[in-house]
């Protein structure tokens, strides 16, 4: 069921979602969660459709924020708000309401939203496209306790995550991470199977894709261990080499869907690892919404402390890291890696102090 409302109020919008509720036969509300997407004609139907796709995981009020652009100085000066209110099949498992500003009130948009969230629940703000530099600023995210962006979508993505660091506030978050949680997920998984000494890594992906250095400034964080960012054609992560006192651990996907896992002294495995949509990046991101200390600790990184590869800086590289031959040191053969003991992981060089395992640190975060 759809209502149109023209040259409407936030009174009259919030009688609508009543009307709408009865007239569909559900008067009571059950959703979790108030979804906020600020967003532009361009791009307001595949976000929709996204947002929509994750209601069914996450019953939520859905509320499109449009700032219309006015095309004269007296359209400017005219504030005008217009509302398209769905319930029922049109908006998935939840409501929706696409609100387009013009005039002053593109300046005030949080005036307009607050009296439609939902009493008693979560806020959460997504920008698919247009981000602030700060979203914790931003008048509609001082109301969320969750900040969604996505660096991929910005013109230099790589600057972009520098900005993020500065102003990061607890609550924000980014779809360029989400997209790394199954590659995080696996080589964690692949580290705790062995018992050896990571001493290298290297990214291999597309340029400009900010999910490569996030997943390199998270490896290089947790493992304190030097990163190398190599550029391939993509599409977008296409391999991480572990160069380890055992041999080297690879995971590979070139063709963007499945991925090889290769450990030195066990044969090669196929793994599921596709690419996913904005729907199911979205429904992730809905599923927690403290703040994501892990996301800070490795954005906080820096860009900058990456080492690039050798093949872009013009030496020689003697490897691709597809996971064929050995890297072994000068005079010393390669160990086999060989499985981890139950009660104990292999230590990194930087926390032997510490007696804590950089590897185990991997895992558990």
């Amino acid at each position: 069921m759809k209502i149109d409302l023209t040259d409407t109020t936030a009174s009259k919008i919030n009688k609508a979602l009543v009307q709408g509720r009865r007239a569909i036969g559900t008067p009571a509300v059950g959703m979790v969660l108030t979804l906020v997407i600020v967003t532009d004609e361009e791009n307001a139907y595949d976000a929709l459709k996204a947002a929509n796709d994750a209601s069914h995981e996450h019953p939520s009020r859905t509320l499109v924020v449009i700032r219309r652009v006015s095309r004269s100085p007296r359209d400017r000066t005219q504030s005008r708000l217009d509302a398209e209110v769905r319930v029922g099949a049109d908006a998935g498992t939840g409501e929706t309401v696409v609100l387009r500003l013009y005039g002053e009130v593109v300046d005030h948009a949080q005036s307009v939203v607050l009296p439609l969230l939902l009493p008693d629940a979560p806020v959460v703000v997504w920008w698919p496209v247009n981000a602030p530099l700060d979203p914790a600023k931003d008048p509609l995210g001082a109301l969320a306790q969750r900040r969604v962006t996505d660096t991929y979508a910005c013109e230099d993505p790589v600057r972009e995550l520098t900005a993020r660091a500065d102003a990061y506030t607890p609550g924000d978050t980014d779809l360029s991470w989400t997209r790394i949680t199954p590659w995080r997920s696996m080589l964690a998984a692949a580290l705790d199977q062995v018992a050896c000494e990571v001493v290298g890594v290297e990214v291999e992906g597309e340029e400009f894709n900010p999910s490569c250095e996030l997943l390199a400034m998270w490896l290089a964080d947790r493992l304190d261990v030097p990163v190398r960012r190599s550029l391939s054609a993509g599409p977008g992560l296409t391999a991480v080499r572990l160069d380890t006192d055992c041999g080297p651990i690879v995971l590979d996907r070139a063709d963007g869907s499945l991925a090889t896992l290769s450990i030195q002294g066990q044969p090669k495995r196929a793994v599921a690892l596709k690419r996913r949509d904005t729907a199911e990046l979205i429904a992730e991101e809905l599923r927690r919404l403290d703040p994501d200390d892990t996301y800070a600790s490795a954005l906080r990184y820096g860009v900058e402390r990456l080492k690039p590869s050798e093949e872009a800086s013009g030496e020689p590289s003697g490897e691709r890291p597809d996971g064929s031959g050995e890297r072994p040191a000068k005079g010393e053969p390669e160990r086999e890696a060989v499985p981890a003991p139950v009660e104990s992981v292999a230590k990194g060089p930087a926390d032997r102090a510490t007696a804590q395992a950089p590897v185990k640190r991997a895992a558990a975060k």
